[in-house]
């Protein structure tokens, strides 16, 4: 169960990385940048900046205060820079709306005067992320941690935003019953069993559950329309990858809306691979569990047994990747009250419906980066660093590039392939119920 999750990387993960971490070891500073600097593709240095990033800031974030002046090294000089901690925040910090379509517009009682920067700074410090998810199963004879690439983000949504999410996804429940939505975006199946039922709302593509009666496969439905995202979505995948939730080389371009009543549940499934790596659900109105293992057990209607249960809080936000995603089945058991769950997803780009077009508003997402003057006084923040370290390391990999085509500017230019690392198998999600349509729709 959950006392099997754990922090601490096991031998088989260490195993793998000795000889890469060795020979890292024996490099000085200048050699390291010169071997994280030659000849990436688009894709690869796009990843390399992220993580450094996702490193630099998980540094600033451990930083304690050990007197009156905190000393913070530059990662390219190594000379120490002090700057002087901040009073502690007031209480209401997590009530602070963002100007961002999520919390509305205007000043709030806890913005305190501050800035959109100094309060996006406040929100994005405040945000708990778990990465430390372990169980170990012999998958193939092999030992395997089947949660790895799981991730936990807590306080990305605070209470006044998800009660405008949630009266949006009522407010779109109401629209379909009314036949006011795509007839293929909105289903609210009947009930004939515990546990069978849930409403759905698919935005973006229509995904086919099981085989259906003209024998189309699992998997989006290409031919068929289904409504765009809803504006309020796209606010949700913005905030998400800015704060760094799920990474820019994979953002979302449709989900599905599950809406729960007491007994409803999620069977076990692996998620099927016209949709890429990671994807998210985020959680609202109850907190259930949701349960991982490689085998998942059907107990009776509704209920199932597996190795690992994790907590999902009201507004948290889940990512799937990895072995988490693939190799890991998940099912949600009977919810024990009203809930509303969002799982957004990138599709495939061989895998898009005909006349699907691209969002600009996604197109060109910027990660959130805080630097020292963002700093609001008369709040403490965890320290993140904004360092040239990343700047260097990018223009280099550009010089070296550019170089490269020059010298080769005769030679046949070699097409990209697609990157696909993050397609393997052939899993997709069991049947749940046949639809049953409800009022006419468009």
């Amino acid at each position: 169960m959950a006392g099997d999750i754990s922090g601490k990387l096991t031998d088989s993960d260490s195993a793998g990385r000795t000889g890469t971490i060795g020979l890292l070891k024996t490099l000085n500073r200048d050699e390291l940048l010169e071997v994280l600097s030659q000849g990436f593709c688009q894709h690869c240095e796009a990843l390399l900046e992220e993580r450094i990033h996702q490193l630099l800031n998980k540094r600033g974030s451990e930083s304690t205060v050990t007197s009156d002046i905190t000393l913070i090294s530059n990662p390219v000089t190594g000379k120490q820079l002090a700057r002087t901690p901040l009073p502690p925040p007031p209480a209401a910090n997590s009530d602070i709306l963002l100007n961002d379509g999520l919390g509305g517009s205007g000043s709030t009682s806890s913005d305190n005067g501050l800035s959109e920067e100094q309060k996006e700074h406040i929100r994005f410090s405040q945000v708990v992320r778990k990465k430390d998810f372990v169980h170990m199963e012999k998958i193939n004879g092999k030992s395997m941690n089947v949660l790895k690439g799981l991730e936990l983000h807590t306080k990305v949504f605070n209470a006044e935003e998800q009660k405008k999410i949630i009266e949006c996804v009522y407010n779109l429940q109401r629209m379909g019953q009314k036949g006011q939505l795509r007839e293929r975006t909105y289903s609210e199946p009947r009930k004939w069993m515990r546990g069978k039922g849930r409403v759905t709302i698919q935005f973006g593509c229509c995904y086919n559950y099981a085989v259906d009666k003209i024998g189309n496969p699992p998997g989006i439905l290409r031919e068929e329309e289904v409504d765009p995202l809803p504006p309020l979505f796209k606010q949700m995948i913005k905030r998400m990858v800015r704060w760094h939730v799920l990474p820019t080389m994979c953002v979302p371009n449709g989900c599905i809306v599950n809406i729960y009543n007491e007994g409803d549940c999620i069977p076990p499934h692996i998620d099927h691979h016209d949709f890429l790596r990671p994807f998210c659900t985020v959680s609202f109105l109850t907190q259930c569990n949701i349960l991982f293992g490689s085998s998942l057990k059907i107990v009776s209607p509704g209920e199932f047994s597996g190795p690992v249960s994790i907590p999902l809080p009201v507004g948290s936000v889940l990512i799937l990747n990895g072995n988490g995603a693939d190799i890991a089945k998940h099912c949600v058991p009977a919810v024990p009250g009203k809930g509303i769950s969002i799982t957004f997803r990138r599709m495939d780009e061989s895998k898009l419906p005909y006349n699907f077009l691209p969002d600009p508003e996604l197109s060109r997402i910027k990660p959130f980066i805080v630097s020292p003057s963002s700093a609001p006084q008369g709040h403490h923040q965890k320290p993140v660093i904004n360092s040239s370290f990343v700047k260097a390391i990018v223009q280099q990999n550009q010089h070296r590039n550019d170089q490269a085509i020059k010298d080769k500017s005769d030679q046949e230019a070699t097409k990209t392939t697609k990157n696909d690392s993050f397609l393997c198998g052939n899993d997709d999600f069991p049947p749940l119920s046949k639809a049953s349509k409800g009022a006419s729709r468009r």
